[in-house]
């Protein structure tokens, strides 16, 4: 290993060890249905593109959500709950097509829930190995997306499930394309499904902080 290699920058760190923890965390335990969700109590707020009220939405959405599958399926489901700016993303794996409707069902009736993508697959539920595959998957996304210099990563939002990687975010065309061409060329993605919410450059633009006016000095007299 060269030098270099050991050298990361400080933004990159700080996720590596976020996904380490998060690793950690799903090899010692394992529940049947899973909360996604932003950091409301550190710097992701500052950059998210929702407003902090969304995002408390959001992360609301995703807690009754998992509750609601939880006491209408119980343990015969893994299902994960993702929610951006009011759009749900369910993935993992039920046992039959009457209940990935019903998951559905179950979901589009929360307090909030605008939109429900349904990517649940009729199959058994992942393996724990499955699982931590998905995890460093998820991992390397992450990464590939901080170390891209034209794309805001905490913008993006990264689920992977048997190799499958869902990009959520509310983002413009050409950083979807960007993203999705980064998602697509690391190891171990299997295929790329865009969940994004598109807007314009003009947009963006008003969602960028503004430089403060520069101050001008009054000649004393």
């Amino acid at each position: 290993m060269t030098p270099t290699s050991l050298h990361f920058s400080p933004q990159r760190l700080l996720t590596t060890l976020t996904l380490a923890i998060t690793l950690g965390s799903s090899l010692t335990a394992c529940f049947p249905v899973v909360m996604g969700g932003a950091m409301l109590g550190g710097g992701l707020v500052a950059t998210d593109r929702r407003t902090s009220g969304t995002q408390l939405e959001d992360e609301g959405i995703e807690l009754r959500a998992a509750s609601r599958v939880r006491e209408n399926l119980g343990d015969r489901v893994h299902v994960n709950v993702n929610s951006y700016n009011r759009r749900v993303l369910l993935s993992g794996e039920v046992p039959s097509e009457q209940d990935k409707q019903l998951v559905e069902q179950v979901v589009s009736r929360v307090e909030n829930v605008q939109l429900v993508v349904n990517e649940l697959a009729v199959l058994g539920n992942a393996t724990l190995t499955q699982r931590s595959s998905d995890t460093l998957v998820t991992g390397k996304v992450k990464a590939g997306l901080v170390d891209a210099k034209d794309l805001f990563s905490n913008s993006f939002k990264v689920i992977t499930e048997r190799g499958i990687v869902y990009l959520m975010g509310r983002v413009t065309q050409r950083e979807a394309d960007r993203a999705t061409d980064i998602t697509r060329t690391t190891s171990g993605v299997q295929k790329v499904v865009r969940v994004f919410e598109i807007i314009s450059e003009d947009e963006l633009r008003n969602m960028l902080p503004q430089p403060a006016p520069e101050a001008k000095a009054t000649p004393v007299k």
